[in-house]
């Protein structure tokens, strides 16, 4: 409530809420007053007149008795005078009747009846004595008495009261009002003060006011206002000296800046340099390594004496460590020069795995330890990647679990985490036993040339490049390493790795039986899981081999512990006993197995062994059972025939969809063109595809969303191998588009020799002639000063080559380019003005794709080069650029008379 309210309540509300108390409290005493004085008055008059009623009507006087009642009828307000004789039968009735009550016995004494707005007065009717003895009463009077003036009088006195309070309320709210405005005008004036000096207006000042608080009020204020404006030139200046000398700050770290950049390039420049050098050199001492090596092996073959030979070991065991580092650092070394390239080949997980276990298979025999691989079912086979280096990993993990493990067990496993499409991630752990890291080492554990601890190179051997290795290798190929080990605990290293699934399918099972019941004793609880796993998944009946059920085959594994000649000699007994064939796994090497007599064939396994060792086993202990059903022929990608194949094209620029059509056109195929992202999914609806080709840029849905889109509306639709068309594609992008969907990625122009590849490897469609010989296509890295001005603007030879040998298709698709040109031009010009990276990387984009399908090569290159630098560089550094690409816009038009 403001203050201007609160004195109009006070000066105005007071004085009429207390002037209204007693206006109430005089009408309520005047009409009380008023009241008592009529019935005094008419009480009064009654008696006074009765004993002459009395005697006038003992004497039946009429004249004399009518006499009496006018004159009581003259008192105010008697409205009617009624007598009654003695029998209270009525004698005389004047002025306004009412009814009368009727009473039993005539009354004693005088009674008056206020209740009603007529009062009712009743008095006994007695003569006057003037002697002793008692006198008979004549009759008694009733009187009627109308109050209607006293309600008159009271409702006059509240009407006068009222118009009185209106009256004083109205000179309170003027005498208030003009209160309150001298008393807060000086604070409106010193808040409207304060507000413009919070807007920073100083310049204004408040006047004095002739009230000693007012005037120290606006004194105040106008002080605070100089303080201020003080205040603001003092911060005004110091704001410039810091900017002074924040520019010169700038200006020395812009000049350290550039220092510290060239120091980088130069720094760059040496590592690289040094990369380089340590890849040639490491390949360098490998060759004469090998020779050293292969003539210790000569070297061993010939007579030497036992100290000879041991020198021999030594010097071929060094040799084995410095070959294993120079690899090593071989491959850090190309890794760290980016000269790796990685191999795309058909995978067999199974098969991979097994040949890694089989290459650790005499250390973990050596150590007595478990070596296990779990590749679960729903992984699909073959895969796409690169074999050897997963090998590599897989190889370096495994490696490391047994160097590090004394006991227990070393197991790997390979789960399906995603299968969309074309694309699998798989996730490939392998655990140990071994003696685990503390939560420091982890942290350091993918660092090159360090280990764990500072005593492991001595104590277990290795160079520390192993792990970095691996990390690089499975960063190459998409994935992610990751370790969780505790002390004394074991240690798992797990890494998951995204692969191509062109034409993979579940695994089927190696072998199908017709139920044969194999007892199983594998006292390692992992190892027999997978046994148990394995012979069900092939069609036989696993049980415990304390069971009393006669069995088809006993599977007997033996530990380190029971290959002693006590225990040996009872499993010897054993399998005399039993009627069926047997397999005994012996967790050691082929040196260490036993001999048993098998009364019922047998076979000897070491472990750890492979799926294939496994199976021939079975197969051929199984035989006088039941013959095993032929093996199911692996998944191979067989030629699909060139026909019937349904193509989708998805462009939203004419040229790029019709030259694409023709390159894919060929006998037996079905190509339909959809020139949005919302198209196509309205086409994706109505029927499905064996492959699309996705334009990436498009306006509304772009190739990305489209395909996400095309993904969700069926399972058919999540197998269609989709592929990017675009015409400029970062390594980032690239690999950013596969991890979204999309199965592969082709450069415009596209070249028909990578075309053929694509229908290939994801159709199986065999080209049908010759793939071309590349010509190296123009980079857009570099700038294009004298190498665009050895192009030509229009060059046929290459847009026929472009357009498949069709010179009418390069001509059309040259004209129609020349045609858009001054539209793209328009585009460009307005958003490099607006400073709109995206408009302009859109427009340049658009461009590039159109140019890369025709004979127009300076202006291929030059739109090459500026969607390299906006993508890399944003707006800096490309004025020159554009000028070039309207110059080459320019002289392209200027030649459109020479296409006809």
């Amino acid at each position: 409530m403001s203050l201007n309210t609160r004195l109009l309540f006070a000066l105005l509300g007071l004085p009429l809420v207390v002037y209204a108390g007693m206006a109430i409290l005089l009408v309520v005493q005047n009409d009380h007053k008023a009241r008592a004085l009529l019935e005094e008055r008419v009480v009064s008059a009654s008696e006074y007149i009765a004993p002459s009623l009395a005697e006038a009507l003992l004497d039946t006087n009429i004249d004399q008795l009518e006499t009496r009642v006018a004159r009581l009828l003259e008192q105010p307000g008697v409205s009617s005078v009624t007598v009654f004789d003695d029998q209270n039968s009525r004698l005389l009735v004047r002025g306004r009747t009412h009814q009368t009550s009727r009473l039993s016995s005539p009354p004693d004494a005088t009674q008056l009846e206020t209740d009603e707005s007529v009062w009712r007065l009743q008095v006994p009717l007695t003569p006057s004595t003037t002697g002793s003895g008692s006198v008979a009463r004549a009759g008694w009077l009733e009187a009627t008495i109308d109050t209607s003036s006293l309600n008159l009088a009271r409702y006059q006195m509240i009407a006068g009261l009222s118009l009185g309070g209106m009256l004083l309320g109205l000179c309170l709210f003027l005498i208030a009002f003009a209160l309150s405005r001298y008393v807060t005008r000086p604070v409106e004036d010193a808040s409207h003060a304060l507000y413009r000096l919070s807007r920073g207006d100083y310049e204004q000042t408040l006047a004095s006011h002739h009230t000693m608080e007012f005037n120290q009020l606006a004194r105040q204020i106008n002080g605070l206002a100089m303080h201020l404006q003080q205040s603001q030139h003092d911060m005004q200046a110091q704001i410039e000296q810091a900017t002074s000398e924040l520019q010169e700050s700038m200006e020395t770290i812009e000049e350290q800046n550039i220092k510290l950049d060239l120091a980088h390039r130069s720094a760059v420049r040496a590592n690289t340099v040094k990369s380089e050098f340590l890849a040639n050199m490491s390949h360098e001492i490998r060759t004469p390594l090998n020779g050293i090596i292969g003539f210790c092996r000569l070297l061993g073959r010939s007579s030497l004496d036992d100290r000879q030979r041991d020198w021999l070991q030594h010097v071929h065991r060094a040799c084995d460590n410095l070959l294993m580092l120079v690899n090593d650092v071989l491959d850090f070394s190309k890794l760290e020069a980016n000269r790796l390239t990685l191999e795309e080949a058909d995978i067999d997980v199974v098969t991979l795995v097994d040949e890694v276990l089989g290459l650790h298979a005499p250390e973990a025999q050596r150590k007595h330890l478990h070596l296990v691989a779990m590749v679960y079912d729903d992984v699909p086979t073959p895969l796409c990647g690169d074999p050897l280096r997963l090998h590599q990993v897989l190889n370096n993990l495994v490696s490391n679990a047994l160097k590090f493990t004394q006991q227990g067990d070393v197991v790997v496993r390979v789960m399906l985490e995603h299968f969309t499409g074309k694309h699998v991630v798989l996730n490939i752990s392998v655990s140990d036993t071994g003696i685990g890291l503390s939560e420091e080492h982890q942290q350091q554990l993918f660092s090159a040339f360090s280990q764990a601890a500072p005593s492991h190179p001595r104590q277990f051997g290795g160079s520390g490049l192993g792990l970095t290795i691996c990390r690089q290798l499975i960063d190459r190929m998409g994935g992610d390493i990751s370790v969780e080990s505790e002390l004394d605990k074991g240690t798992t290293f797990s890494f998951t790795l995204p692969l191509q699934a062109h034409h993979a399918d579940e695994r089927s099972p190696e072998l199908l039986l017709d139920g044969p019941i194999i007892g199983v004793h594998e006292p390692h609880t992992t190892t027999r899981h997978v046994l148990e796993h394995l012979l069900q998944r092939w069609g036989a009946i696993p049980v415990g081999l304390a069971s009393d059920t006669d069995c088809d085959l006993v599977l007997i594994s033996l530990d380190r512990d029971e290959l002693q000649d006590a225990a040996l000699a009872e499993w010897q007994a054993f399998i005399r006993t039993i009627r069926c064939p047997a397999l005994v796994l012996v967790n050691g090497s082929s040196f260490e197995l036993p001999t048993l007599d098998f009364p019922f064939k047998g076979e000897l396994l070491c472990k750890p062994f492979t799926r294939a060792q496994l199976v021939a086993s079975l197969t051929h202990l199984l035989v006088p059972v039941g013959e095993p059903r032929p093996l199911p022929s692996p998944a191979v990608a067989s030629s699909v025939a060139d026909d019937h194949h349904r193509l989708l094209v998805v462009d939203d620029n004419t040229s790029n969809r019709q030259l694409l059509s023709a390159l894919l056109e060929a006998p037996g195929r079905q190509i339909t063109l959809a020139e949005s992202g919302q198209q196509a999914i309205e086409i994706g609806r109505e029927q499905t595809f064996d492959m699309v080709f996705m334009d990436i840029r498009m306006p509304g849905m772009d190739g990305v969303q489209t395909t996400q889109a095309l993904r969700r509306l069926s399972q058919r639709w999540g197998r269609c191998p989709i592929v990017a068309v675009t015409a400029h594609a970062l390594n980032s992008e690239r690999q950013r588009w596969l991890a979204e969907g999309l199965d592969d990625v082709i450069i415009k122009p596209i070249d028909e020799h990578d075309l053929n590849q694509l229908l290939s490897r994801f159709l199986g469609i065999t080209p049908t002639q010759a793939p071309p010989v590349k010509k190296p296509r123009p980079s857009g890295t570099f700038t294009t000063g004298a190498a665009s001005a050895t192009l030509p603007a229009i060059d046929l030879t290459l847009g026929t080559r472009l357009a498949g040998g069709k010179e009418d298709l390069a001509r059309a698709q040259l004209r129609r380019l020349i045609d858009h040109l001054p539209a793209t031009r328009d585009a460009m010009d307005a958003a490099y003005q607006q400073r709109d990276l995206e408009a302009l990387i859109d427009s340049v984009h658009g461009l590039n794709g159109a140019s890369r399908y025709c004979g127009a090569p300076e202006l291929a290159l030059i739109v090459e080069t500026l969607e390299t630098r906006l993508r890399t560089s944003g707006l800096d550094h490309v004025d020159t650029l554009i000028q070039d690409l309207y110059q080459a816009m320019d002289r392209l038009i200027a030649q459109r008379g020479t296409l006809g």
